[in-house]
């Protein structure tokens, strides 16, 4: 997606968010040793992180995929046994552009489920939803939440776009399923992005090659069996109708509600897909001699008889696909070029010669990361917290976890993933603005929960965040530090400008205490809060968050050669401190305080955060101990562990930063094809987690505004951490 604003070219191509720029100088460093003077074996280290399944796991599928689309496959290569694998983690195929949206005869609309909420003696509206995060989608929805708050909760919604499976026949005829697939081996090529699937039935060996092409919606199959000869092999794709429900991607059970229309070729066919006002192609062609035919609603089966070797390309588009279709190997040999630059071009860590028993750990973990954020949150649109996986929240994104799923690619030499989702932002800054107007605010007002059209969904949580706000600055800063130009500050000003102009606004000035205050109503980023969301303010983070990115705004304006905001210094200057209470700060500044429960978001104060005159070291470092001490661990997620980490090591404290990164908690676990455990069959997995360790590690790698100027200074300097890096920048 490429477009231009005020003369400036904003977003990149398919092809440039792979390939980005190349590395600029070399920076090694080796904690607790003399530092080495030698490039990584990017290679090596790299693939000897291969994800290799050697059974079948429902729970850890593997995943090819370019950013803007992916697949994810099960043992046998491709979606063969999808109905087995939802009940750990479901098979997708999805793109950034697959939405689709419900009828709505009765017109439902946003102003429709709009509660007043008293602001400092101001009525303000918020679509609150009247309690629908309690349900998991309108088939669960109390009665009171079926009509204008359960559509506009559940749309739009992602969808599946198609399965795409083996037919695997006995030789009685029967069905083969996954009791009887034996002897598998799976290995994902990370430097080539090629799925390789070997497995056994009968007695008869099946290889399977999956390709994704790196700037197409495109997958290549290559199938290797002498059952295909015998029609006991074949390729089957399914399409469904899409689904409602919470995490659900896919109705399968509703084929009178769709249509797939078939246009036939000798070596192909085009298939044109319907669900309601949605509409997309796909395009096929396969090896020649091959047999294409209907096999049910919506289902179509191929086979390769008098064949060994069969190869099928299968292309997705929004749009009717003009041009022709590539065969495997020139998909293969794209899609490997282009891995390997990725991964050659961008920042890396090595952690080889550490004697620390998790480093081994560490280091898979941030490898296999870097993929699988390049994969799911290097898209045009902010990803949803399953990424291209699986549905979560209808497939709504959730925009203040884009730091968690992006900010990371800026300090990895990556900035062009990065900026790759920004001109969605401009996309909806005209319903940004809206939002601020109708409740009162200047500037824009970023949505929580939302899809790929910018309509917030109503929520009894989402819609009273804050944290979200500051976002836009914080990845424009990093993207000035990256590339300190005046063409970077020209063209994202606007975003900058506007987010400080509602924040300002949203600083309420209390004539009692003489100071600005933050809410209510108000939820802050730890979510224990919801029922006092009347009465909450002034959260710590949120608190600190305000005051470093007003300020960052102002310096924007200085480098522009524009004076400073008279009204933004005036909240700098004024806006209330955090409470602390017993020494320790306070999640929030009403009782309860703090709930030792769900994020322990007030460390993120100083730490996702730079040092700001709001924070003192030496209490936040006794309310970091404190949270190890007391903290619910069972209801955290999965970026509060580089959450931690941040904190701890820009206090000084690198032991408890690795402690912290690699704590044994139960959603702090990373499954076997580098997925972020949370909730089995709820939340299967969690991408923030992901790209929060990406930040994490790059922060204690090559350090941060301020940090001690010896090598790695956020591992610990005791000589069992050797931490070398190249192309890493420091943090904020």
């Amino acid at each position: 997606m490429r477009r231009k604003r005020d003369g400036v070219s904003v977003g990149l191509t398919r092809r440039e968010w792979l390939l980005g720029a190349a590395v600029g100088g070399l920076s090694l460093a080796v904690s607790g040793a003399k530092i080495a003077d030698t490039k990584i074996n990017r290679r090596s280290l790299v693939t000897r992180h291969n994800p290799v399944i050697t059974r079948p796991d429902p729970t850890a599928p593997l995943q090819i995929g370019n950013g803007e689309f992916a697949f994810t496959a099960d043992v046998t290569g491709l979606q063969t046994f999808g109905d087995v694998y939802e009940r750990g983690m479901p098979l997708g195929t999805m793109a950034q552009w697959g939405w689709h949206s419900f009828p709505n005869p009765a017109g439902y609309k946003l102003d429709d489920v709009l509660t007043p909420y008293d602001s400092h003696g101001r009525s303000v509206p918020y679509p609150d939803g009247h309690g629908n995060e309690a349900f998991l989608g309108p088939s669960n929805a109390p009665e009171a939440l079926k009509k204008e708050a359960a559509w506009l909760f559940a749309n739009p919604q992602r969808s599946h776009l198609g399965r795409i499976g083996l037919i695997l026949r006995k030789a009685d005829g029967g069905s083969v399923g996954l009791a009887d697939v034996v002897a598998s081996r799976q290995e994902l090529d990370l430097w080539s992005g090629a799925l390789e699937s070997q497995f056994e039935f009968e007695g008869q060996r099946v290889r399977v090659k999956t390709v994704c092409h790196p700037q197409r919606d495109l997958l290549a199959i290559r199938l290797e069996s002498p059952q295909l000869a015998t029609r006991r092999i074949g390729v089957a794709l399914a399409f469904p109708y899409a689904s409602p429900d919470f995490r659900k991607t896919a109705d399968w059970n509703s084929p009178d509600r769709h249509q797939t229309n078939v246009v036939e070729s000798p070596s192909g066919a085009e298939l044109e897909r319907l669900l309601d006002a949605t509409r997309y192609w796909v395009r096929l062609s396969w090896s020649p001699r091959s047999s294409f035919a209907a096999a049910g609603a919506h289902r179509f089966e191929i086979f390769a008889p008098d064949r060994n070797e069969f190869e099928l390309v299968v292309a997705f588009s929004p749009n009717r696909i003009a041009d022709g279709l590539p065969r495997f190997q020139e998909v293969q040999t794209v899609a490997a070029k282009q891995w390997q630059h990725f991964w050659s071009a961008g920042g890396a860590v090595e952690l080889s010669g550490s004697t620390d028993p998790r480093a081994q750990e560490l280091e898979r973990r941030i490898v296999l990361s870097q993929y699988l954020t390049a994969v799911n949150c290097a898209g045009s649109i902010p990803p949803q917290e399953t990424g291209l996986v699986t549905n979560s929240w209808c497939g709504k994104f959730h925009l203040e976890m884009h730091w968690w799923h992006a900010a990371h690619f800026a300090l990895w030499g990556r900035q062009e993933l990065l900026e790759r989702s920004l001109p969605w932002y401009f996309a909806i800054l005209p319903r940004a603005r809206e939002t601020a107007r109708r409740q009162g605010y200047r500037g824009a007002r970023w949505p929580k929960q939302v899809g790929a059209d910018g309509r917030e969904a109503p929520s009894d949580i989402g819609v009273f965040l804050i944290w979200q706000q500051p976002h836009p600055i914080f990845y424009a800063e990093l993207l000035y530090r990256a590339h300190p130009t005046r063409t970077t500050l020209e063209r994202y000003q606007e975003l900058v400008f506007e987010t400080a102009q509602f924040m300002a606004s949203y600083a309420a000035w209390d004539a009692a205490t003489r100071r600005y205050v933050l809410g209510p109503p108000l939820i802050p980023a730890q979510e224990s809060y919801t029922a006092l969301r009347r009465q909450v303010i002034n959260p710590t983070f949120e608190l600190a968050y305000w005051h470093w990115g007003l300020s960052v705004a102002q310096r924007w304006r200085e480098r522009l050669g524009l004076p400073r905001e008279p009204r933004w210094d005036k909240v700098i200057a004024g806006l209330s401190r955090p409470t602390v209470r017993n020494g320790l700060y306070a999640a929030i500044e009403i009782e309860p305080f703090t709930i030792y429960a769900d994020h322990p978001s007030m460390l993120a104060g100083l730490g996702l955060l730079p040092k700001t005159p709001l924070i003192d070291e030496g209490t936040m470092l006794r309310t970091f101990d404190d949270v190890l001490k007391r903290w619910d661990w069972k209801s955290t997620w999965g970026w509060d562990y580089p959450m931690m980490a941040m904190t701890a090591a820009r206090l000084g404290q690198p032991a408890k930063a690795v402690e912290s990164l690699l704590m044994d908690a139960p959603k702090n676990h990373y499954l076997a094809n580098g997925h972020n455990l949370q909730i089995p069959l709820f939340l299967p997995l969690y991408l923030p987690g992901n790209g929060g360790l990406l930040y994490a590690v790059a922060m204690m790698a090559a350090g941060w505004d301020g940090c001690p100027k010896i090598p790695a200074p956020g591992f610990p300097q005791d000589g069992r951490w050797q931490v070398r890096c190249e192309g890493i920048s420091p943090a904020l």
